[in-house]
């Protein structure tokens, strides 16, 4: 139970929608696929990836239909092909600030953070920044060793959309990261007060007091979303970690191996849709859009 409550970017992502479609006022943009109605049912996922793959067949590149698809692709862990996907509608559109969004999102989940980083600067503007942006900027950083940086940005995100439980969680975890242990402690308590705050800001705040020794306070919030013997096994993982000389290779270690999921497939193979019924996996993929405004 390491992994899961020992990710320490598992919200790190937060700024850019499950597929890369970014919010206002609480819709998607292309008001086609919605996570909230869909909710980690496998089958009905599967069932939108071919509907909206019978769609890119028909127009590849085309914006909505690839978000769409993407979307669908990336909530079954088939990332490499979303890449694929999304890597298309961007030569298409080089311009579209949307696509290039979900474009460089999509490639860090498959952990290609250098080329994520140039995407995502085209994704927004100086004059016209997006805090979404800006935080999954942020993620980028700290995956790269620039903690500093990353806090600038996360900063930055938080002065456009104060308090934000997401960003504040994502800057609390890039202090823990650069063994600022006590300011990440404050800055997660703080994220953990706002409204909307979920279970993966109470699971970073439960880690970051682990690893200060505090194990009985940690294992009392990971109680709120895991069974208590998960929990139990979770802290207790979190102690033995604290006791051995490596543990901060070990939070990196785990960190880059929750933020580099990949399969088999070339990064550029093929947009073409997968006709075979993909599988859908048991973790859900990173969320980064619901309920911290991202």
């Amino acid at each position: 139970m390491l992994r899961r409550i020992a990710l320490l970017c598992a919200v790190a992502l937060i700024g850019l929608s499950a597929g890369g479609c970014l919010r206002k006022g609480g819709e998607d943009v292309t008001g086609s696929i919605n996570k909230a109605s869909l909710g980690n049912n496998p089958d009905a996922w599967r069932a939108a990836a071919d509907e909206w793959g019978r769609r890119y067949d028909e127009k590849p590149g085309e914006k909505t239909v690839s978000l769409n698809y993407a979307r669908a692709l990336r909530m079954l862990d088939q990332r490499q092909q979303a890449v694929a996907v999304l890597e298309a509608a961007a030569i298409k559109s080089p311009k579209d600030t949307e696509i290039l969004a979900a474009y460089g999102k999509a490639l860090v989940e498959v952990g290609n953070f250098k080329q994520a980083q140039e995407v995502l600067s085209r994704a927004h503007t100086p004059e016209r920044p997006d805090w979404r942006i800006l935080s999954a900027q942020g993620a980028v950083a700290d995956q790269l060793g620039d903690h500093a940086g990353a806090q600038q940005l996360y900063n930055a995100a938080l002065k456009i959309q104060p308090n934000d439980p997401g960003v504040m969680s994502n800057l609390g975890l890039s202090y823990a990261l650069a063994r600022q242990l006590p300011q990440a402690e404050a800055t997660l308590r703080r994220a953990n007060e706002q409204p909307g705050a979920d279970s993966r800001v109470r699971q970073n705040l439960a880690l970051v007091l682990g690893l200060q020794g505090k194990f009985g306070e940690a294992e009392s919030i990971a109680r709120r979303d895991l069974p208590p013997v998960e929990a139990a096994q979770s802290i207790a993982a979190v102690r033995q970690m604290v006791g051995q000389s490596d543990t901060w290779s070990k939070i990196r270690a785990a960190d880059a191996r929750a933020t580099s999921t990949r399969d088999k497939t070339p990064a550029r193979a093929t947009a073409s849709r997968n006709t075979g019924r993909p599988v859908a996996q048991a973790a859900q993929p990173v969320e980064t859009e619901e309920p911290a405004g991202n």
